[in-house]
């Protein structure tokens, strides 16, 4: 059964008479199949999803990528790679279902898979946290991101999460720290890391694992430091008004990509990568390939470099630091007028004092 969001009214209606007239069973007796009309509803409906997707607001764009048909990490991890072996525990306190970590070939090469799983019914939602991992998931993660890095085995995440989970038990056993820990390994590493925003991509559980040299979002994807909701319960105490704060959250993949948060979008099929699995698969797979063989000629030192500039140049392109070579050094431009007290630090400090002193005098006389 086919799941159709709000905004989706139309095309469940053309869809469902478009089923009907295929399946000629379904009515008193048989009828002949009206070949013309199913190519003319065919057509309605592919005009109508061209129309409906091609201006999504920021708040319809949050529905798609939380669709419950979209495909999951596991989908992807299943078809993209082979001889995937999944890897469990972070050796302090368990294992988190949440996420999906191992080893797999992807075109006869080894890379390290990590993929953020919601699950696909109740009972895998469940299972899974519905895709927010707790403290022993990043710190899995980070046990297997070093032991790549140590190997020289590119590393591949797939983000799909509400966010971390904000239980009392995660912040116990340290949540806070293990995220912080995760960015930090991922700015660390020398290895090639893609980050592909499959999904929702939210707050700092998506930051930990999308910290990487080259990060990918789908077409209807988000990515934002909140949920819409969060965002307007804490601005205008009213989770109604979603849809402004996913407006001014710039989350969608069109407004990160000219904010140059993200590096590529990756297209998906008219509808949704629900629609078409296969499309959405090949579309992932040229964009994997693509990206590991730009870091092929690379040293590992150009592959940090190049991670720790890409970051430290985010929200500096309105001449707050023009010089890409200045990044590393964290140095801004003094203004002159900074340069002017330092400069002429000991008159200031004088005139200060007889400034003090004068006042003194003027008010005991």
């Amino acid at each position: 059964m086919k799941n159709y969001l709000n905004f989706e009214t139309e095309i469940k209606n053309l869809e469902s008479e478009l089923e009907q007239l295929k399946d000629p069973f379904n009515q008193n007796g048989l009828s002949e199949v009206n070949t013309q009309k199913i190519s003319k509803l065919q057509f309605q409906i592919d005009e109508k999803l061209k129309s409906v997707y091609s201006n999504l607001d920021p708040w319809q764009t949050t529905m798609v990528a939380r669709h419950d048909d979209r495909p999951k990490s596991k989908f992807f991890i299943d078809n993209l790679f082979e001889d995937f072996t999944p890897l469990s525990g972070d050796r302090f306190y368990g294992e988190d279902q949440s996420v999906l970590a191992g080893f797999a070939k992807f075109n006869g090469e080894s890379v390290l898979v990590i993929g953020q799983e919601k699950g696909d019914d109740l009972n895998s939602r469940i299972k899974r946290n519905f895709g927010m991992m707790r403290p022993e998931g990043y710190r899995k993660t980070i046990r297997l991101m070093e032991l790549a890095d140590r190997f020289n085995i590119p590393i591949i995440t797939f983000i799909d999460t509400p966010g971390a989970y904000p239980g009392v038990g995660a912040e116990e056993r340290g949540q806070a720290e293990a995220i912080a820990k995760s960015i930090e390994c991922c700015m660390k590493l020398k290895v090639p890391t893609l980050g592909i925003i499959i999904g929702e991509g939210g707050s700092g559980g998506a930051i930990a694992l999308a910290s990487s040299s080259k990060v990918v979002m789908l077409e209807n994807a988000i990515y934002s430091v909140i949920s819409p909701e969060g965002c307007a319960t804490i601005l205008w105490r009213d989770p109604k008004k979603m849809l402004d704060a996913a407006k001014a959250m710039k989350l969608s993949a069109k407004d990160l990509l000219e904010l140059e948060i993200i590096d590529e979008i990756i297209s998906e099929p008219v509808g949704g990568a629900h629609r078409d699995r296969d499309l959405i698969l090949n579309n992932i797979k040229n964009s994997i390939k693509k990206n590991l063989n730009y870091f092929k000629s690379m040293t590992s030192d150009e592959i940090y470099n190049e991670r720790k500039n890409k970051f430290l140049k985010i929200g500096r392109g309105k001449g707050f630091m023009s010089d890409v070579e200045q990044l590393s050094s964290l140095k801004v431009k003094e203004n002159n007028l900074k340069n002017f007290f330092i400069s002429n630090k000991n008159l200031i400090i004088s005139i200060g004092v007889f400034l003090a002193v004068l006042i003194s005098l003027m008010f005991f006389l």
